[in-house]
């Protein structure tokens, strides 16, 4: 399940900076970035936005304004750097209230507060959940991911980061990683003995993947990877290396 996304701020800075950690997440999709209440407005009557990353202080109309005057407003996230809305927020029913400058693990902590409401709010609740991984086969299994079944060849798998309950699987067939929710140790022991090593408490790696090696990183592509002190020494033993 995606997120169409809509940024307003009337500060180009502060719309810059939201649209890269949009880009970061993969189930976020921005659809347009405006400067101020009246331009939102406009794209919220031609297009479909699931969530909105909103500025308090602009010119002309507030962002909270924006939210009271629309009948049916998408979820939404404050991104202020004033904390006196706070009190006024919560009577909005907004997903969260971020404080300028944002983290991104504070961004993530905020869009998966609105995915998992928006999967409450459009899955029935008697609908059976399908669990994440439903079949595994000798090269493969699969995964759930926005109600569908996807395969993924594990021959094909780079590395795969955890994130509290859901789990990125990076390939080398798609350019984004596929999302599901599941967790890391699932898939270490759907993994065992497949040319997979668990390196840090949130990243499990194909060995044969690796390019690189430096300090206490791993490198596969263009990602780079944590290697903790003690599965270094491990992973050092399973590359056949012993470090002077």
């Amino acid at each position: 399940m995606n997120l169409r996304c809509l940024v307003v701020d009337d500060e180009s800075l502060g719309r810059k900076l939201v649209e890269e950690n949009i880009h970061q997440i993969p189930f976020l999709d921005l659809v347009a970035s405006c400067k101020n209440a009246y331009e939102a407005m406009e794209i919220l009557q031609r297009e479909p936005i699931d969530l909105m990353f909103l500025d308090i202080q602009m010119p002309g109309m507030l962002g909270t304004s924006l939210v009271s005057s629309l009948r049916n407003p998408p979820m939404v996230i404050l991104v202020t750097a004033y904390s006196n809305y706070a009190v006024e927020s919560y009577d909005l029913d907004v997903i969260d209230y971020l404080l300028k400058p944002v983290s991104i693990e504070r961004f993530t902590k905020a869009v998966y507060k609105a995915l998992e409401h928006k999967q409450k709010t459009t899955k029935p609740a008697s609908e059976p959940r399908e669990p994440t991984v439903v079949t595994e086969e000798a090269d493969h299994f699969f995964v759930n991911v926005e109600y569908s079944l996807v395969k993924v060849t594990i021959k094909d798998i780079t590395h795969i980061e955890g994130m509290k309950d859901y789990v990125k699987i990076f390939t080398t067939t798609s350019k984004k990683p596929i999302l599901t929710k599941t967790t890391l140790k699932n898939l270490e022991e759907k993994l065992e003995n497949k040319g997979f090593m668990r390196v840090h408490k949130s990243y499990i790696i194909n060995i044969a993947k690796i390019d690189s090696i430096r300090s206490h990183q791993v490198f596969i592509g263009d990602h780079e990877i944590p290697v903790s002190e003690v599965n270094l020494e491990t992973l050092m033993k399973e590359l056949n290396f012993n470090r002077l």
